[in-house]
């Protein structure tokens, strides 16, 4: 752990005490550096270019820019950079709007430090993290354009491709999936991108919901 480089982190919240209090907690985390602050959504599409973080910690509800529109922005020139919602309440339209724009988990403010740090580093790994009740509005709510036609079956993955699918909605990384299958880290990727193709999903999180909405993987192991 010590000759990895720490996981970079931009706060964004409109509140000060909260960020203060995050920065607190995380400047003590080993192997988490905060490269900055923003109070606002125009703010945090700028620091990301200023800062470059690896993971966003990000709020919805902030004036001149809400957090929806920033994570649009920042995914959309910086496909690479992880950002995690870390909000106060659960509504199915900004939840669904969050995962569609590319957002790496959906947390609440009323997390645990700990657990915290662990949503952190999970996305860091490129890994789901979703709080239980964000999941469960998820799996039952429908993506734009559900009600005009219907997802396809999980039938037309092959078998393995449905043990990948199971494994990324358990929240393991392509590196664990690839243990756990005693296959390449090559060949989990291929699978991955396969699965998101033949699903019309676009990112792991969707995946995820995908696999819970379908009774793939319970609730309590995603």
């Amino acid at each position: 752990m010590a000759d990895q480089p720490a996981i970079r982190v931009l706060l964004v919240d409109d509140h000060q005490m909260v960020r203060q209090g995050l920065l607190y907690f995380l400047s003590a985390q080993e192997g988490i550096e905060v490269v900055g602050q923003a109070e606002n959504g125009l703010q945090a599409v700028t620091m990301v270019e200023e800062t470059r973080p690896d993971v966003v910690l990000m709020d919805l509800a902030m004036p001149e820019m809400d957090g929806l529109e920033a994570l649009r922005r920042i995914k959309a020139d910086h496909a690479d950079i992880e950002v995690l919602v870390l909000t106060s309440f659960v509504d199915d339209e900004k939840v669904l709007a969050a995962i569609e724009h590319g957002a790496s988990g959906y947390l609440m403010k009323d997390i645990k430090p700990g657990e915290l740090a662990r949503a952190i580093r999970a996305a860091a790994r490129g890994e789901v993290y979703l709080h239980p009740e964000a999941a469960r509005h998820l799996a039952q709510a429908h993506h734009p354009g559900a009600s005009d036609r219907e997802e396809p079956s999980p039938a037309i993955l092959t078998e393995r491709e449905r043990e990948v699918l199971e494994l990324v909605a358990r929240g393991l990384s392509n590196q664990d999936i690839a243990d756990t299958l005693t296959i390449t880290l090559k060949t989990v990727k291929t699978h991955v991108s396969n699965i998101l193709h033949k699903l019309g999903l676009e990112s792991r999180v969707q995946a995820a919901l995908y696999a819970l909405r379908h009774n793939l993987v319970p609730f309590d192991e995603i």
